[in-house]
């Protein structure tokens, strides 16, 4: 299921509303003030800056009694926002809402130029009323200053002799941050809180090590596993907490398996196996946003294959689950894998837990890629004469392409020769440079001279 959030701009780079109204303070603020808002009457929500479709994805606003949506930006006026017909803001006041919701931060400018336009007693607030301190801004006049969101989730376990470290280093302080410290949150599998804490950082590049059986012996916790939540405060230069997650155990038999913090949305994950005999795979689907991942819409396919088999199986706002592929292809065994078709869950943890036999070196096999119907089958680096080009001639001549001498299996052991479409895999030679090309003749286009590719 695909959040209709904007994340990031090649532009701009990182967009933080969605870290800023996804944090789990301002995500309990924010679910008592639309309680607030639920019982007090009709809600007009007015969209100067385009942050309601956004809120929208994150909580859950269909408890209020939704007037009409009001814009700004003329171009905007009569788009459809959540099922209304958007208003220009110059009729607010026909609306005879109770409340106006202005959808933004750092709102004081656009709320004193509507405060003309409201209804007839009527309270204008904004989501200003659920920022964080300033005490933990890196920036606080610009509340949406990407440093003020550098957050992220990892995956922390402590249970049946299994453990997680999370392992990271102070580099903000390589762009002249000082005085850094950690605001962390410790989530169960249902999104419950298990702990909060803070831990300050010293000055200067050192390692940061973050420990599940510490943590454990610190707050006097049980067994769990969950997501913890990581926001540094006084982030400078970079707005992402990087970190790498290693697992381990008290007895022998626990591998140690690592993964990092690659959380951009994706339609498709790939590289998760499926077990051997006498294996179980487990993979942890974790909710890194405040609303819950509805059931059926996460799901698995064989890599390579469109037929995509639903979990059936919700997962709360910063919680997670546990799931079993082998309930959704009770057939499969390595070396067949599955990627994971979804985009509101982070990318897919998985251990693999071995039974009866000692599990073997995995080597992950790459997914062959799909060309767009119509596209000619991509042969770069493959020499002229096996593409059906003249060595000699001057261009490309129409022949036919040469029949395999044996056929290419694909991942799941279909005979690839059969597919017209070829394949796709890069054909280099290995210790070597890739074959020349002969360069075309010279011709004149318009009053430059440029060289034909060979």
């Amino acid at each position: 299921m695909a959040l209709k959030i904007d994340t990031f701009s090649n532009q701009v780079g990182g967009f933080s509303f969605f870290k800023a109204v996804g944090h789990p303070l301002t995500a309990e603020a924010l679910g008592a003030l639309l309680a607030r808002l639920a019982g007090a009457g009709p809600v007009a929500l007015y969209d100067p800056m385009g942050h309601l479709g956004t809120l929208a994805e994150l909580h859950d606003l269909t408890r209020l009694e939704i007037r009409d949506v009001f814009v700004q930006a003329v171009e905007r006026i009569g788009e459809t926002i959540l099922g209304q017909r958007a208003r220009p803001v110059t009729e607010l006041a026909s609306s005879g809402a109770a409340t106006v919701l202005l959808a933004g931060f750092d709102a004081q400018r656009a709320a004193d130029h509507v405060r003309h336009l409201l209804p007839p007693g009527a309270e204008l607030v904004t989501l200003d009323t659920v920022r964080l301190p300033d005490a933990m801004l890196s920036n606080p006049r610009k509340y949406l200053d990407p440093l003020n969101f550098a957050t992220n989730h990892a995956f922390l376990r402590d249970e049946a002799g299994r453990h997680t470290r999370l392992v990271t280093a102070n580099y903000w302080t390589g762009y002249g941050g000082s005085g850094l410290r950690l605001w962390m949150r410790l989530f169960d599998t249902d999104g419950g809180e298990l702990a909060t804490w803070e831990q300050e950082l010293a000055d200067g590049i050192a390692g940061i090590v973050i420990d599940s059986a510490e943590i454990r012996g610190r707050f006097g916790l049980g067994e769990f596993a969950g997501t913890l939540f990581i926001h540094a405060i006084g982030a400078r230069g970079h707005d992402v907490v990087k970190y790498a997650v290693d697992t381990y155990g008290d007895g022998d038999d626990e591998l140690s398996c690592t993964h990092d913090a690659n959380a951009w949305p994706a339609d498709l994950y790939a590289g998760l196996p499926a077990p051997q005999d006498g294996e179980r795979v487990t993979l942890w689907l974790q909710n890194a946003h405040p609303s819950p991942v509805p059931a059926g819409s996460i799901g698995l396919n064989l890599m390579g294959r469109d037929d995509i088999r639903a979990f059936d199986t919700d997962i709360p706002g910063f919680g997670c689950r546990a799931l079993d592929p082998a309930a959704l292809f009770p057939d499969q065994r390595w070396p067949a894998q599955f990627e994971l078709a979804g985009r509101q869950a982070r990318g897919p943890a998985a251990l693999r837990d071995p039974r009866r036999q000692p599990p073997q070196p995995h080597r992950p096999r790459q997914r062959r890629a799909r060309r767009p119907e119509g596209r000619p089958a991509d042969r770069r680096g493959v020499p002229a004469s096996r593409q059906g080009l003249d060595p000699a001639g001057p261009g490309p001549a129409a022949r036919p392409l040469p029949l395999a001498g044996a056929a290419d299996a694909d991942v799941d052991g279909a005979d690839a020769s059969a597919d017209p479409g070829g394949d796709l895999r890069r054909r280099r030679r290995r210790g070597g440079e890739a074959p020349a090309r002969r360069p075309g003749p010279r011709r004149q286009r318009g009053d430059r001279r440029v060289r034909d590719p060979g």
